[in-house]
């Protein structure tokens, strides 16, 4: 009893009712409600997003969540040493802190771009930022940043308009070949006819009910028509050259194989961003938990006050239109519903470990039911409500730049650091509203990297508790010094030497691969080892232990059935979906191709391999069965089946490791051990006890 109490002494406990509460929620509650929820919802026609997303929530994302949540309570334990109850799935929480511990050095990248433009935003407070306007010495001739004319408006003629549009927007010689038959590649000089050329006129006959001539074309039908679009000059903003061409240096080679010269910027960014993250995990969750306070609530202030700011601008209508109204018929699209389903599993944190690292320090009589439901909630709504400000802003960028909202919407760090910048340089006093605006992006990623970096932190303490947990400081900088080592490929850019551009390419790999697939089957498996080895029976007397109440049998269902079910369907979609990973339209070569299943791979394997070692060391069916040590880490919280004897009792020759109370009965399994079970009918016990022991 002495020693769980001091281990758990040494783990350390939330200090304030609020600390898990305000961490999960900043964990929760990350880039991906800003930048990935938005670009989902549009690709999936706006609200009709809405209905597959709050489904998935009820029935895969809030069920799992629960799980982990209840699961790290119970036991206090981080995803490593939490699988005491079926010791052969031990390999989850290895592969928890793998995924974690590789999606931090991307991710810390991505909070790296962020303070990088905060400090620039900073800096430029009494001018203009450099995104602003082009004619630097990185933009190039195609940069422009005021916005294409609006051929629609009544204050241009019909010749002007026809002039405007052939100076400005379409290349003449272009739509002139697009409409002369022997221009193209299947022209047959014989019959004078092509294939191309007739459907080419066939779209546009459909469209327009006439001919397509050069000299009777107007402005709506050459803006209007698809099969023109490939003519439109090609520009470049000033805020994209200023992240691909100065940020990244991405202009001088399109190849991930070849890593150029370091930059210092970035590398000196990154480490500033290590040593935040250092300073903030240092001492566990002391210094965490009391961060979160700020960072997890500061984003909501900014995101109401660029909502405010949004829907005064003009255009925000369009934007807001966009998103709400729906396209039932895309509901029996499967694509719609893997995409929310992906989309709850990449927000909520689902099979990271984070969530069970932060349960893990809660009281043990904390109602984790109430927490798991707030939070989830409080994570769809944020995104739900996130995407009314995003899209206010886009509607404005559209309506300046003279595009539609659908072609101003990305995902990635080309909304993050190329759309929002771009839209907010137009606002008035845009330096304050770009340094809020990074700085919520900063918070928003420093909550969810805590939530990572812990669970690694935590996981590999707990394996070596004697020597790690009293060296938590110094383990704590070990790490962080590892990450940014390994974060360091992330900052190089093209050089003289050579030419490439492989920084921002890695992150895109890690970010397709290292966090996908392999948190689907994580979720199945955590599944099957709870309910369908260890058994619903006893993972609702632990619930019911902690809250006081068994989970109702809608949550058994949930478990048993339709979450696993739900999960399944996930994987299914995702297989039929898939594409290589890619970027700026470029597909990566093989190789690349193989590190990114590498990633995805690496951590399903190790769960087989330590699955193998543990049935190697305890046998069968001893691999499946609770050890001696399963339950909870204080000893004054071991009742019940788990509460600790108080002298010797032997049954069969063992010498059992708790004391038998009047409401449990001791049954034997399969191999002669003893296990203990709540009865549903307590007057059954003497029989029961006195035929066993």
């Amino acid at each position: 009893m002495t020693e769980a109490k001091e281990a758990v002494t040494e783990r350390g406990n939330w200090t304030g009712r609020l600390d898990f509460i305000l961490s999960a929620i900043g964990y929760s509650v990350g880039l991906g409600n800003v930048w990935r929820f938005p670009y989902l919802a549009y690709r999936n026609g706006g609200a009709s997003f809405l209905f597959p997303y709050i489904t998935m929530l009820c029935i895969a994302g809030i069920p799992l969540f629960f799980i982990e949540v209840a699961l790290g309570q119970f036991c206090s334990q981080g995803p490593m040493t939490a699988w005491r109850m079926a010791p052969i799935f031990t390999g989850i929480g290895y592969a928890m802190v793998i995924i974690s511990g590789v999606v931090s050095i991307y991710y810390n990248m991505i909070i790296t771009y962020a303070l990088y433009y905060m400090m620039v935003s900073f800096v430029n407070l009494d001018d203009a930022l450099p995104w602003e306007t082009c004619g630097q010495w990185w933009n190039t001739d195609t940069c422009r940043s005021e916005a294409l004319p609006n051929l629609d408006s009544d204050s241009y003629n019909t010749s002007e308009k026809m002039r405007v549009l052939w100076k400005v927007v379409y290349r003449h010689s272009c739509v002139a070949g697009k409409l002369d038959v022997t221009s193209y590649d299947d022209y047959d000089v014989t019959t004078g006819t092509s294939d191309h050329y007739t459907s080419f006129l066939g779209g546009f006959r459909l469209l327009y009910n006439t001919s397509a001539t050069l000299e009777n074309l107007t402005h709506i039908q050459v803006q209007g028509y698809d099969g023109f679009r490939t003519c439109r000059y090609g520009y470049t903003t000033a805020s994209q050259e200023y992240f691909e061409r100065y940020i990244l240096r991405q202009n001088l080679s399109d190849d991930i194989g070849n890593l150029g010269g370091v930059s210092l910027k970035l590398t000196m960014t990154l480490l500033l961003a290590w040593i935040i993250i250092f300073a903030c995990l240092m001492n566990g969750i002391k210094t965490s938990g009391k961060v979160v306070y700020f960072t997890a609530t500061f984003p909501y202030i900014i995101l109401i006050v660029l909502l405010v700011r949004g829907v005064t601008l003009e255009g925000h209508l369009d934007g807001i239109k966009f998103y709400i109204i729906p396209e039932w018929s895309r509901l029996l699209d499967p694509k719609i519903w893997g995409d929310a389903a992906t989309q709850i599993f990449y927000s909520m944190g689902i099979g990271f470990g984070g969530l069970l690292t932060m349960a893990s320090y809660n009281k043990f009589h904390n109602n984790c039911y109430r927490d798991a439901v707030l939070v989830a909630c409080m994570d769809c709504a944020t995104s739900i409500f996130s995407g009314f400000a995003i899209f206010s802003l886009l509607g404005h960028m559209a309506y300046v730049s003279n595009k539609k909202v659908q072609d101003v919407a990305t995902s990635g760090p080309g909304l993050a650091f190329i759309a929002y910048p771009d839209g907010i340089s137009r606002l008035p006093a845009s330096p304050v509203w770009a340094f809020l605006f990074f700085f919520m992006l900063l918070t928003l990623g420093l909550d969810s990297q805590f939530g990572m970096y812990e669970t690694v932190i935590s996981g590999i303490s707990d394996v070596f508790p004697r020597f790690l947990r009293k060296q938590k400081t110094n383990f704590t900088l070990l790490m962080c010094a590892i990450g940014f080592l390994l974060g360091i490929p992330q900052c190089t850019h093209a050089s003289t030497h050579a030419l490439c551009c492989g920084g921002i390419r890695v992150l895109t790999l890690m970010n397709d691969y290292s966090g996908s697939y392999n948190l689907l089957f994580i979720a199945l498996l955590e599944i099957i080892c709870l309910f369908y080895v260890y058994g619903v029976k006893n993972f609702r007397c632990d619930v019911e232990m902690m809250t006081g109440s068994k989970p109702s049998y809608l949550w058994v269902a949930m478990w048993t059935v339709v979450t696993p079910l739900a999960v399944l369907f996930i994987i299914v979609i995702n297989a039929i979906q898939y594409t290589p990973s890619s970027y700026d339209g470029k597909n990566f070569p093989d190789w690349a191709e193989g590190l990114g299943w590498m990633m995805v791979t690496v951590p399903l394997a190790v769960i087989l391999l330590v699955g193998v070692v543990q049935a190697c060391r305890y046998g069968w069916p001893g691999c499946v069965r609770p050890t001696d040590d399963w339950g909870p880490a204080l000893a004054v919280d071991r009742t019940g089946r788990y509460a600790l004897a108080e002298g010797p009792q032997v049954s069969n020759g063992h010498i059992l490791p708790f004391r038998i109370e009047s409401n449990k009965s001791l049954t034997l399994g399969p191999d002669g051990h003893e296990q203990f079970f709540g009865l549903d009918n307590p007057a059954a016990e003497t029989d029961t006890l006195t035929q066993r022991l």
